[in-house]
């Protein structure tokens, strides 16, 4: 094992995306972040709720495991500080599952944010009983190994995702997305002007206004649909 700390497989220190952030983040859908984020940061379809009432936002808190083993998610866990989101690179595998309704009682009595798994789940009835937010690849009652190694708030792949220990983690009933530390705040005005656009955009559906797309036509004619100067 080096001796150098920022070489370790499990990393304790980090900077986490603000609180204050996280706060504002978390009354945007995340398909509003992700529009305004370039359309990208989101995870694969794969993985998706346990429970899509629920909503989650918090800084991500990254683990690598190899597939159908979860030692380090409970090193994780014990690692953690409140309203961290673990995101754990689980390779998609669904052989088994590597959490259970035992560690999720836990994560949430340790205040976690939520916790999402490129990996199989089990006791989905007793965790959404819990009202903690957990996403995953699907279900299987098989349980996991507990003594292959992995590393702890290293970069990771997520629902073909890269994701770094601290960046903004914002999911619900759509799935989740992913933005970056650095980037998180420069959004937040954006957001807010696409939610007020959005929201007089429906405002006229529903009256019978502009139905069609002001920008519709133009679209057509860049994509060699329409001639320029033809209308539909």
């Amino acid at each position: 094992m080096s001796t150098n700390p920022s070489l370790a497989d499990i990393r304790r220190d980090f900077e986490r995306v603000s609180p204050e952030i996280v706060r504002k983040s978390n009354q945007y859908a995340a398909s509003i972040l992700a529009d305004v984020a370039g359309r990208r940061g989101t995870l694969d379809g794969r993985i998706t709720p346990l429970s899509p009432k629920l909503k989650m936002a918090g800084p991500a808190f990254t683990i690598e495991v190899r597939p159908g083993d979860n030692l380090m998610i409970h090193a994780a866990m014990s690692m953690a500080k409140p309203g961290d989101i673990l995101v754990v690179d689980g390779k998609g595998d669904r052989t088994c599952a590597l959490m259970g309704a035992i560690m999720i009682n836990a994560c949430k009595k340790l205040g976690l944010g939520g916790v999402i798994l490129d990996a199989a789940v089990r006791d989905i009835d007793e965790i959404r009983e819990l009202g903690f937010p957990v996403y995953s690849v699907g279900t299987n009652p098989n349980g996991p190994t507990k003594f292959v190694p992995g590393r702890i708030n290293w970069p990771i792949s997520c629902g073909g995702i890269t994701v770094n220990p601290g960046d903004l983690v914002v999911g619900d009933a759509d799935g989740v997305v992913v933005i970056e530390r650095e980037k998180a705040e420069s959004l937040l005005d954006l957001a807010a002007k696409k939610v007020s656009d959005e929201r007089a955009r429906i405002a006229d559906i529903v009256a019978g206004r502009n139905l069609r797309p002001k920008w519709l036509e133009a679209s057509l004619v860049a994509a060699g649909v329409l001639k320029p100067a033809e209308t539909l």
